[in-house]
C-alpha cells in the first residue's frame, strides 16, 4: 500500500470521526448508527496505520493488490450495511401499515358511535 494511500485512508477516517461526533452532538444521527461508522472508520484506520495486515489477508485470499482487497473489503462491508437497513425499512413499513389500520379501525368505530348518538336524537326528537 502506498504512502499517499495509507496518508488519504487515514484523512478520511479522521474526518469521518469528527463528522459523526458533530451529528451526534446536533442529534442528526442515532448512536446505534454512528457505532458502525465509527467501527469502519477504525478498522481503515488500523489498516492504514499496519499495512501489513492488508497485505497479508489480500495474498491469503489470493488477491494481487492490496487497494484491490480495500476496496473489495468496503464494497461487502456497504452490501451487509445496504442489507441491514432494507431489513430494518421492512420492519418500519410493517410497525406503520399496522399503525395506519389500527387509526382507521378507531375513526369508523368513532364514526359508528357518533352515528348511534346521532340516531338515538333523531328518536328523541321524533317522540
Amino acid at each position: 500500500m502506498s504512502p499517499l494511500f495509507r496518508v488519504i485512508i487515514i484523512l478520511v477516517c479522521l474526518g469521518t470521526s469528527l463528522f459523526l461526533h458533530r451529528s451526534i452532538k446536533k442529534a442528526k444521527m442515532r448512536i446505534e448508527e454512528s457505532i458502525f461508522w465509527l467501527l469502519f472508520s477504525i478498522l481503515l484506520l488500523v489498516f492504514a496505520i499496519f499495512p501489513f495486515v492488508p497485505d497479508f489477508m489480500a495474498r491469503s485470499l489470493g488477491i494481487y493488490s492490496t487497494p484491490n482487497f480495500l476496496f473489495l473489503l468496503v464494497i461487502f462491508i456497504l452490501l451487509l450495511r445496504l442489507f441491514h437497513t432494507h431489513v430494518e425499512l421492512g420492519k418500519l413499513e410493517e410497525k406503520v401499515n399496522r399503525i395506519v389500520q389500527d387509526m382507521a379501525l378507531e375513526e369508523r368505530k368513532e364514526r359508528e358511535r357518533e352515528r348511534e348518538k346521532h340516531l338515538e336524537v333523531e328518536q328523541e326528537d321524533s317522540q
